[in-house]
């Protein structure tokens, strides 16, 4: 398990726009969500250590905050050739096991991932109403073994402040988890 800090996007920056394939059927564009009054982004796969760490509470912030307008959708860029457990069959299998409520969607072409500058599984993208970044980071400062509960407090503290039209933590800090999978010779060159 090879552990990376998450890029930490500029904030202000316009969501990144992709249409990509769902593991569970169709497909799905950031068009989609433009009535939203959020958007969160999350890259995560199914293999990961600290994404397994924290998929029950994924699913349940995704239950508490859409009835709220936010949308939520989650995105795999692992190569799976290399890493089969993240395959969109076994993507299918984890969104119907852990009752994913969000559209998990995979990136064959490693293209999204590197448009939104994702280094790790989990990292985490909200976007406001006009789909500019207010808050990438951690979820919460649990890792797996470190006895820190999973809350989601970094992340809820960020949406809640979103849905009340405040500014989002001055403090944000990165997340923290297993580097993208890329195929050999596709590394971003952000990370060179």
């Amino acid at each position: 398990m090879t552990a990376v800090n998450s890029t930490m996007l500029e904030q202000g920056t316009k969501a990144p726009p992709f249409r990509l394939p769902s593991a569970t059927g169709g497909t799905v564009s950031v068009e989609d969500f433009s009535d939203a009054s959020a958007l969160l982004v999350m890259f995560i796969c199914n293999h990961c250590p600290f994404v397994k760490h924290v998929r029950d509470e994924l699913a349940k912030l995704a239950n508490d905050y859409r009835p709220r307008g936010v949308a939520v959708v989650a995105v795999n860029s692992n190569d799976w050739s290399t890493y089969p457990d993240d395959s969109p069959e076994m993507m299918e299998k984890e969104a119907r096991e852990y009752g994913y409520p969000f559209a998990y969607l995979y990136d064959e072409t490693q293209e999204v991932a590197r448009a939104y500058r994702a280094a790790c599984t989990p990292d985490f993208y909200l976007f406001g109403a006009r789909q500019e970044l207010v808050y990438r980071g951690q979820l919460d400062d649990s890792r797996p073994g470190n006895g820190v509960p999973v809350s989601g407090r970094d992340l809820r503290a960020a949406l809640d402040a979103l849905l009340a039209g405040e500014p989002g933590p001055a403090e944000q800090k990165p997340s923290l988890g297993c580097n993208i999978k890329w195929r050999p010779g596709n590394e971003p060159d952000y990370f060179k």
